[in-house]
Formats: C-alpha cells, structure tokens, sequence
C-alpha cells in the first residue's frame, strides 16, 4: 500500500482539521466563507478513538484547534468560532448536531462522518438547517471513510471495546441472521475504509463455510459496486481520495479466529504482548500504579496512577515492543548507562541557564514556550526528553516484573511453549496445576485449555483428574465445556494439530531473578544467560497460512481457500488459478472474531526473515483481545446450552 495505514489515516485526520479536505463529500453546500485557522473539533467517542492514537493535543493546537468537546457533552455555545465535527452518522448523533445547528452553537459548521451517512439522516441535517435559517452556516459536509483505529504503522483495529464485534457475539448460539448481517456489515465497512484510505484495490482470499467468508463475499461486492459507478469512484485516480492511485495490489487474507484459539489464551513474553496481558493498556497508552502495586488496595494508600503513551513516535518502544522480556530489560540497562555519562551535561547545561534548582518537568516545559532559546537550551530538553522515556520504560517493565514474579508467568509461559511443542511430562504438568503459589485461577485454566488444545488426546480418566483439580483450585469450567464443543465441531485430530512453537531454551527463573537485580541493585546483566532465554520462533497457525499465500505454497491448510478480484469481470477459473504461481510482496492479515498481540509479532519475525525484510505485512482484526478477555468470552460461550 506504499505508505502505511497509520500515516494514511493521519494524513486525513490532518486535511480534515486544516479544512483543505479533497474526501469524498455526501453533500456540499456551497459558501463563500473563508475558512478560518482556529475552530473547535466535536467528536463522539467512536472520533475520539481514531484520533487519540495518531494526533497529540500538542499536534491538535498546531492544527488550529483551540478546544476539543464530545458531542454528547454539555456544551457552551460560542457562536463566532467555526467547528470540525468528526463522528458516526447514527440518529442519537445526528439529533444533538441538529439541536446544535438549531441552538447557533457556532459560526460554521464542517461535518465529518466516519462512515457514510444515510440520505434520511442527512435530509434530517438539511431540514435543521433550513428551520433555523442556517444553511450558509454548514460550510461543508463529508464521507470521510475512515471507520477503523490505526496503532501503529502496520496494525489496526476496527473496534477499541469490539463488544457487538466480538468473538462471543459472532459464535453465540442465540445470535439471530439478522443479527450477524448486522456485525458482517459493520466489518465489511471498516475494511472498505482501510482500502478506501489506502488506495488499493486488494486480491481477496478467505476460508470457506465460515464469516470469514461471508466478510470476503460483501466486501469483493462492495468494492465492485462502488468501481462500477463513475460518478461516486473511490477507487479512481482523479478520486479526492487518491493523492496518488497505487498499482501495486497487495494480498488480503480474511481469517476467522476459529482456526486458532490456543494463541490468544498463551502466557506471552514479548514486552507489548506482556503490557496488554498484565497492564491496562488501550488505544496506545498504558495505566501503571505508581507506588504499592496491589490494585484492589489503591483506594486505601497513597499509590498514584499514572498514564504513559507508548506509540511509534517512542523510538525505544518501536525497537522493542516485540522483543522478549530479558531483552527489553537489557536495552534498558544500556539506556540507562548510556544515559549516565549524560548526566554530567545535563548538570553543566542547567547551571549555565540558571536552573540548577529547577525540576526536569520545569525546564522541559520552559523550552516549549520560549521563542528564543539558546544552544544550551536546545540540548538540555533533548536529554531530558530521552531522561523521561527511560524513566518511563524503567518503571512500566518494573510493574511487569512484580506481576511475573507474583503470578510466576515466566513458569506458565515456559510450559505453554513446551505443551505447544509437545515436549512436556503429565508429572510437571499436573505439579504446576496443583502449585498454590502459582497463578490465579485463570492462569491455571488458559494452560490446561492449550493443553487439551495442542497436546495429544486425553483419557477420560486424565480429563476427570484435571477437572477435579482446577475446580478444587477455583476454576470455573465453562470455558472448557466451550472448547470442547469447539474441539468437537472443528474435527481437530491430533494429527491435524498445529504445531506453534519450541521450548524456550533456558529456565524462566534465571531470567527473571537476573532483571530483579538490575532493578533492585543497579547491577551488571549476565549477559549470556538473557539471550539464552530467547524463544526459538517458529510460526503460529496464521503466520503459515499468510506465508503459504504469499508465496503460493502447495499447503493443505490454503488449498480450499477462495479467491475474490474486485476488478475482475468475472470470478477466475480454478484450474487457471491452480496454475498461477504470483507471488505477493505486501498483504494484509484480518483476522474477524479478534486478534492479539503475539500473533502481530509472530507476523512481525516473518517479514523481518522473509527476503531480506522486503515484505510488507498489515495486521488488523474486529478487536485486539488479551486473553483475560478471550477467556472470558469462552466463558460465556460456555455456558450457554
């Protein structure tokens, strides 16, 4: 897609706040009005998400926006600034614009709808206008298409809280057609957003017999429909949306998460996987507890919650969210060495400015606001700047350490990679099961679940040993009462089983009580023993599917997969197909039922070893889960009858 998604989706948000936008317009009501550098932007907790991730409030000002206000809010009316409305064209919505419209809440109104607004709703717009004798005042009004979350510059998201997206809600036995019409309908319009932004017209292979499926169907329709009116084209070069038509199509793969529920329920051990399973960690920006750690105690002492935004613009992040856990704790030992030799510097810098007294935060601040500033000036933010992100991973991977050691995750991960790559005993299995210091409950259940998913067939006698054993612990069972049907309905045999990895190749233990001492003691890595504790990465279900499509592989798991071209005029002949060998250099992975973080970085690890790295990979999904939420949406599967 040439440049990615993230900068595509920014690069909109950006002509739409400076009011120079060529998007596609529902409607356009001519005005001679200049258009004025200071508004305010209105948005509705669906607009709120898209932007918070890709523009700071900092990047906002400079955009020209001097307040930022949620629809639904109560809000003053100030009748001679002009505003940028951002927001789903639902009724609720479009009754407050009307009301705001009818109230002369502001000078001109610039309204942007996520998706396209239906004809009724907009007739609605246009008769409030007229009520109130405002329709010079609604300066213009825009299709922007952009019905979908970008985090980062090769992953995405349609939903932040996917709940009527959601894996439960696409696998409920009560969900009526209607009702799944509805949820295909809403990923069909996020994914035609991200190629509308982009500017592509992808090829399209999903599995069969599943919503995977019938995504690919009305999404293959949906971009045929719209290539086949010349008047509404997205697709076209002299389009408003193409800044520059792209002829290079690069491959969507469509996946269900049904092809593989063990990875979202595995203990992971990269740092961005880590923060999402143990962390509150949304649209980009973790929560930490400053001071005493137990969550349920914060209310009763004085610890702090703090918030830190962790996006591509952090370098540190960028280079290690997909690294394992001993390695990030490394690169930040030599961040802080070599910011030690800084520190002499930073001291000189601050007493030539007369600041010795001052806080980081004060001088850091002072050198935004002042217009003039000196060399010395110049350098001592940039290293106070580079002081504050350290300080920030510092403390984010010393909350993950306390939440390994207290839950001892390194032991569960260890096993989950052993059972994965079927390499463990029932003896080690059943002692880690039994271990009251290990875990909680539900760390217990994802690890015998993966067990009773990728490990061989187990006895009656074994299932009953388990059962009585996690129930004795706590465990609520429902969610294996689901993955058993799931088992039963898939017709997984053991032989059908996919491999997911291999067994780390030192003890968890070593790794952790190494990291401790870094944070506790200031002291030396041993250097061999972290790197020892790296995962041999072999590729999870998804990432070989992806790989035998790109590369036309002759595979088992793809050969049924069908294949869907937008621009053909008719659909291609499969023994012509059989005989393509076209390979892909960029795709696109979408996984409808939700995604999760160690599968984007397994993704990652491909396309970094595949050809030199020259391949471009796109993760997105209807949700991105940590396994706290796909256990509890099994869990809830579970208990229906």
């Amino acid at each position: 897609m040439g440049t990615s998604i993230l900068d595509k989706q920014t690069g909109a948000l950006k002509r739409m706040l400076t009011l120079t936008n060529p998007q596609g317009k529902a409607g356009n009501i001519p005005s001679s009005i200049a258009e004025p550098n200071w508004k305010i932007l209105v948005y509705d907790d669906a607009g709120k998400d898209i932007i918070s991730p890709l523009l700071s409030v900092r990047e906002l000002k400079e955009l020209g926006v001097t307040l930022h206000l949620n629809l639904l809010s109560e809000r003053d009316s100030i009748p001679d600034v002009s505003s940028v409305y951002f927001v789903m064209p639902i009724m609720e919505n479009i009754r407050r614009i009307c009301e705001d419209i009818r109230n002369q809440m502001y000078d001109t109104y610039y309204l942007n709808f996520i998706s396209p607004i239906p004809r009724e709703l907009l007739e609605m717009v246009a008769s409030a206008a007229v009520e109130s004798n405002s329709t010079q005042q609604i300066a213009k009004v825009y299709d922007q298409y952009g019905n979908f979350i970008s985090l980062d510059e090769d992953l995405f998201v349609l939903k932040k809280k996917a709940n009527e997206l959601s894996y439960f809600a696409l696998n409920s036995s009560a969900v009526k057609d209607t009702e799944m019409d509805l949820m295909i309908d809403g990923i069909v319009d996020g994914l035609f957003s991200v190629f509308v932004t982009s500017s592509v017209i992808p090829i399209i292979r999903a599995p069969r017999n599943n919503a995977a499926e019938m995504v690919a169907e009305r999404l293959d329709k949906r971009i045929r429909e719209n290539l086949r009116d010349p008047r509404n084209n997205l697709f076209s070069s002299d389009s408003p949306h193409q800044s520059q038509f792209s002829f290079q199509r690069p491959l969507l793969i469509v996946l269900d998460r049904n092809i593989d529920v063990a990875t979202p329920l595995h203990h992971p051990w990269t740092y961005q996987a880590l923060v999402h399973d143990v962390l509150d960690y949304q649209l980009n920006c973790v929560t930490v507890i400053d001071g005493p750690r137990d969550i349920e105690h914060v209310a009763k002492t004085k610890a702090k919650i703090k918030s830190f935004d962790l996006g591509s613009r952090d370098k540190f992040w960028s280079t290690q969210k997909a690294s394992p856990f001993p390695t990030v704790a490394e690169a930040v030992q030599g961040e802080l060495e070599n910011y030690k030799s800084s520190e002499e510097d930073v001291k000189r810098l601050k007493h030539e400015m007369g600041l010795d007294a001052e806080t980081d935060e004060t001088v850091y601040l002072l050198s935004d606001n002042t217009a003039k500033l000196t060399s010395a000036m110049t350098s001592l933010p940039e290293l106070l700047e580079r002081k504050k992100n350290i300080d920030l991973h510092t403390n984010l991977a010393t909350s993950l350490l306390e939440r390994i050691k207290a839950r001892r995750l390194d032991i569960f991960y260890e096993m989950e990679e052993k059972l994965m790559a079927r390499r463990t005993t029932d003896e080690s299995f059943l002692e880690l099961l039994s271990d009251p210091l290990a875990g909680n409950p539900e760390d217990k259940m994802r690890l015998f679940l993966i067990s009773y998913i990728c490990g061989p067939v187990m006895t009656d006698a074994q299932l009953k040993q388990y059962t009585e054993l996690l129930e004795k612990v706590g465990c609520d069972m429902s969610p294996f009462q689901y993955i058993r049907r799931w088992k039963t309905f898939s017709r997984v045999t053991p032989a059908q089983q996919p491999q997911y990895g291999a067994a780390a190749a030192t003890a968890g233990p070593v790794a952790v009580q190494m990291f401790s001492k870094l944070m506790n003691q200031g002291s030396q890595f041993v250097m061999e023993g972290v790197k020892n504790f790296v995962v041999k990465k072999n590729d999870l279900p998804v990432t070989r599917i992806v790989d035998g499509l790109m590369e036309r592989k002759s595979l088992s798991e793809v050969e049924d997969y069908r294949y869907f071209d937008p621009k053909a005029i008719r659909a291609p002949d499969p023994a012509t197909l059989a005989k393509n060998r076209q390979t892909y250099a960029e795709a696109i992975v979408f996984v409808v039922g939700g995604g999760c973080f160690v599968e984007y970085h397994n993704l990652l690890d491909y396309k970094n070893k595949s050809q030199g790295g020259t391949k471009r990979i796109t993760y997105g999904c209807t949700e991105l889960m940590n396994a706290a939420t796909f256990l509890n949406q099994i869990t809830a599967l579970g208990k229906q009858t």
